[in-house]
C-alpha cells in the first residue's frame, strides 16, 4: 500500500463550499445520536469525543441531533438548542474541535411523529407504526413558529461557536413528514402539491441563511431514497434538492430510508456504499456539493464512489466511531491500521435505543475517551493471554501497546475465535476485518503470538499476570438419543465439516441459531454482497420511478434450499435476544423463507424418525434429516488464572461487545 495519500487521491482533494469555506478533504463525520446529548456530563464528554475525531483528520463533523423546541425532542430527556443557556453549555464542543484543527456543525433535528414522548406534533395526526404515541396536528401559526425555532437554533449554534448547522430533512423526521403524502394530508398552503409540501423545508433553509450570513455552513440532510409507501419519487427528490439549493444550502448530505422502512439501510446485510447510486441522481441535478452515506466504512470504498462521480464527499458515522484516526490513517496509506466498522450496531444504535451512551464493539474507547485511557505502564510485566478470540485480542493489543511484554496463546491455527465463525454468515463478512486489524495491532505492539499452541499450566506459572480468554464450549443438552449421527454441532455446520440435509431442526433460537438458519438459507443465494443483487433481494426500484423507491412487484419469491424448524424451550418471543436495530432483518429473512418456529418445547428424544417433542402437551415428531445444536455455551476454564474475560468469564450469548470491553478495561489496569 502506498505510504502517502496518493492511495486515495479523490478522498483527499480539498472541497470548496459556497461562502468561501474550504475543507481539506472529502470526509464528513456523519451525525450519530450518542446518548450523551441529554446527560449532565454530556457536553465535556462530547467535546472529548469530537475533538479526538477532529485530530483524526475529519474535514467536517456533524453532531448528534438537538431539537429546536420542546415538541421536537426525540425522547423525554431534554436535548435542545433553544436558549442562551443551551448555547453556553455547548461552547466547550466547538472550542475543543477548533483547537484540534477541525470544523463542526450542529444537527438541528425535530422528531415530528417519531418523538418518544406525549408532546409530539406532525403535519397531520397520523401515528407512526414504530411509535406508541399519536402526534397532534400542527396549526398554521405553529408551523410558522416551528420554522422560527429552527432559525433560532441555528443562530444560537452560531453564537456557541459552531461552524454551521445540519438541518435534518431525512429518515422520516418532521421535515420529511411534511414532504411525503404518506404523512402530510393537509389542504392548506403546507400540503397538497409538492410545491406546498416542500415549503416548510425551503423556508427553514432560506430563513436560516438570512439570519446567519453567507459564510455559515448550512448542511441539509436530504432523503435520497424514502423506502416507504407514500414516499417521494426520484423526480420529486430532485425537485426538492434544487429548491433547497436555491434556498441557500451549502451542502446536501444524503439520508437513506425512513426509520419505519422494512428494508435494511445500515445493517451488515447492506453492501458497502450500497446506496451511493441514489446520491448520484442528486449530484447530477445540483451545483452545490453532495455527500454519500450509509455503509461507507473503508477508504477504498469511499475513493471508488468519488472516482465514479456518485458524490463530492462521503459521510462516515460509525466508521469514525470505530476508528477516530480513520482519515489520518487513510491519508498515510495505512489501510491495515484502520479499525473497520463491522455494522453490527450492538454498541452504538442498540445502546442509544435503551438509553445507554453509544460506544463500539471493536473500539471500546468510543464514547469513553475521558474514561478509558491507555497510558504507558510505569512497570513492565510479563503477561500471558490465553485465547485469541475477541476478548483476548482486545486485551493483548492494549497491554502490548501500553508497554507490557505479552504472549498470546491460541490453540487454533488462526486468530479470531468466534469471529471466524461469524464471518461465515451472509452479511457478516466484515468480521474478517476486525480479525485482520487486531492481528496487525498485535504485530505492531510486539505481542508474541503462538498459534497451534494450547497453553499449559506450567507455562503460565512463569508470568506476572495470566488472563484467561479461552472462550466457550458449545452446550450439549441432555436429550435421549443426542448421540444419533443426524445430530451435529453448529461449529461443524458453519465450517463445512458436515453435510446438512433438506429437512433441518435447529435446537436453540438465540443469536447462533438465527445465524445458522441464515447461513443455510443464503450461503449460496447471496454469497457476495453486490448492490444490484441487494436491491433486487429487497425490492428496491433503482429507477425511483415509483413512490418511495419501492419495486411495485414487491420482494422476489424465496427459494430456500432447506426446510427449517427452529425450536426452543422458553416461551419468549423469537429473536428477543437479537440486536434491536438489526434483529428484525434476520426475522424477516427467516419468515420470508418459511422457517417454522416452535417455542415452549419439551424435548423427548432423538431417533431415526427425527426429533420427538411436546408443545402444550401435544406430542409430535420433527422429521429432520439433520438436527443442529445451538443450545447455548459453557465457559471454557481448563486452566487457572487470576483474570477471566469474555466467554471464559461468562458464556451468555457470545457477547463480543462485553468481551472486547472487558479485555480493554483489564489491559488498561494491568
Amino acid at each position: 500500500m502506498p505510504a502517502t495519500m496518493a492511495a486515495y487521491p479523490n478522498l483527499f482533494r480539498p472541497l470548496d463550499l459556497p461562502g468561501g469555506v474550504r475543507l481539506p478533504n472529502r470526509i464528513l463525520m456523519g451525525s450519530m445520536h450518542t446518548g450523551l446529548e441529554a446527560r449532565p456530563d454530556g457536553m465535556p464528554r462530547l467535546a472529548a469525543f469530537y475533538a479526538e475525531r477532529a485530530r483524526g483528520g475529519a474535514a467536517l463533523i456533524v453532531t448528534g441531533g438537538f431539537s429546536p423546541n420542546d415538541a421536537g425532542e426525540l425522547s423525554p430527556h431534554r436535548a435542545q438548542m433553544s436558549t442562551k443557556e443551551d448555547a453556553a453549555r455547548h461552547k466547550v464542543i466547538p472550542q475543543a474541535v477548533h483547537e484540534a484543527g477541525g470544523r463542526i456543525v450542529l444537527q438541528v433535528l425535530h422528531s415530528g411523529r417519531y418523538g418518544f414522548h406525549e408532546r409530539i406534533v406532525a403535519p397531520s395526526p397520523i401515528k407512526a407504526g414504530i411509535n406508541q404515541h399519536a402526534p397532534r396536528e400542527l396549526s398554521a401559526p405553529e408551523i410558522e413558529q416551528t420554522i422560527g425555532d429552527f432559525v433560532r437554533a441555528a443562530v444560537l449554534a452560531q453564537t456557541a461557536g459552531y461552524d454551521g448547522v445540519e438541518i435534518m430533512g431525512s429518515e422520516g423526521y418532521l421535515i420529511t413528514q411534511f414532504l411525503a403524502l404518506r404523512t402530510n394530508q393537509r389542504a392548506d398552503q403546507w400540503g397538497g402539491s409538492l410545491e406546498n409540501r416542500m415549503r416548510f423545508a425551503c423556508e427553514v433553509v432560506r430563513q436560516t441563511r438570512t439570519a446567519t450570513g453567507p459564510e455559515f455552513i448550512i448542511v441539509y440532510r436530504i432523503s435520497a431514497l424514502d423506502l416507504v409507501e407514500g414516499g417521494l419519487t426520484g423526480e420529486e427528490i430532485v425537485t426538492v434538492a434544487k429548491a433547497i439549493e436555491k434556498a441557500g444550502a451549502s451542502l446536501l448530505n444524503t439520508g437513506i430510508g425512513w426509520h419505519e422502512a422494512r428494508i435494511p439501510t445500515i445493517a451488515q446485510a447492506v453492501p458497502r456504499a450500497g446506496f451511493s447510486w441514489a446520491t448520484r441522481r442528486i449530484k447530477q441535478a445540483v451545483k452545490i456539493p453532495t455527500v454519500a452515506s450509509n455503509r461507507i466504512n473503508a477508504p477504498e470504498t469511499a475513493e471508488d464512489l468519488l472516482a465514479r462521480g456518485d458524490a463530492d464527499m462521503v459521510s462516515l458515522a460509525r466508521a469514525m466511531l470505530s476508528d477516530a484516526e480513520f482519515a489520518n490513517k487513510a491519508k498515510a496509506g495505512d489501510r491495515a491500521g484502520i479499525n473497520i466498522c463491522i455494522a453490527c450496531n450492538q454498541a452504538c444504535l442498540d445502546h442509544y435505543f435503551i438509553g445507554q451512551p453509544a460506544s463500539c464493539v471493536v473500539n471500546p474507547r468510543a464514547g469513553r475517551e475521558s474514561k478509558l485511557v491507555y497510558t504507558k505502564t510505569p512497570a513492565r510485566k510479563r503477561i500471558a493471554v490465553v485465547g485469541g478470540g475477541p476478548a483476548g485480542l482486545s486485551c493483548a493489543a492494549v497491554a502490548g501497546e501500553r508497554g507490557h511484554e505479552v504472549v498470546l496463546f491460541e490453540k487454533a491455527s488462526e486468530l479470531g475465535g468466534q469471529f471466524n465463525l461469524a464471518r461465515r454468515i451472509p452479511g457478516k463478512q466484515e468480521f474478517a476485518e476486525s480479525v485482520a486489524y487486531y492481528a496487525e495491532r498485535l504485530r505492531r505492539a510486539g505481542v508474541k503470538v503462538l498459534l497451534d499452541h494450547a497453553a499449559t499450566q506450567a507455562e503460565l506459572d512463569g508470568f506476572d499476570e495470566v488472563v484467561l480468554a479461552s472462550g466457550i464450549d458449545p452446550r450439549q443438552p441432555a436429550i435421549p438419543g443426542i448421540e444419533n449421527p443426524k445430530v451435529v454441532g453448529y461449529v461443524d455446520v458453519l465450517t463445512g465439516k458436515v453435510a446438512v440435509g433438506a429437512n433441518v431442526a435447529i435446537i436453540g433460537a438465540g443469536g447462533i441459531g438465527f445465524d445458522v438458519a441464515v447461513w443455510l438459507l443464503e450461503r449460496n443465494a447471496r454469497s457476495t454482497l453486490e448492490t444490484k443483487a441487494f436491491s433486487h433481494h429487497w425490492g428496491i426500484d433503482e429507477s425511483l420511478a415509483n413512490a418511495g423507491g419501492l419495486d411495485p412487484g414487491g420482494l422476489p419469491a424465496a427459494k430456500p434450499a432447506h426446510r427449517i424448524t427452529m425450536l426452543k424451550r422458553s416461551t419468549t418471543a423469537f429473536g428477543s435476544t437479537l440486536g434491536r436495530t438489526t434483529g428484525w432483518v434476520h426475522r424477516a429473512e427467516l419468515a420470508r423463507n418459511g422457517v417454522k418456529m416452535l417455542k415452549g418445547v419439551e424435548y423427548r428424544r432423538i431417533d431415526d424418525a427425527g426429533l420427538h417433542i411436546a408443545v402444550d402437551g401435544k406430542e409430535q415428531v420433527i422429521a429432520a434429516d439433520t438436527i443442529i445444536l445451538c443450545a447455548g455455551q459453557e465457559p471454557k476454564r481448563e486452566l487457572k488464572a487470576a483474570h477471566l474475560i469474555g466467554g471464559a468469564k461468562e458464556a451468555g450469548e457470545l457477547d463480543a461487545k462485553r468481551a472486547m470491553l472487558e479485555g480493554a478495561e483489564l489491559a488498561a489496569r494491568l
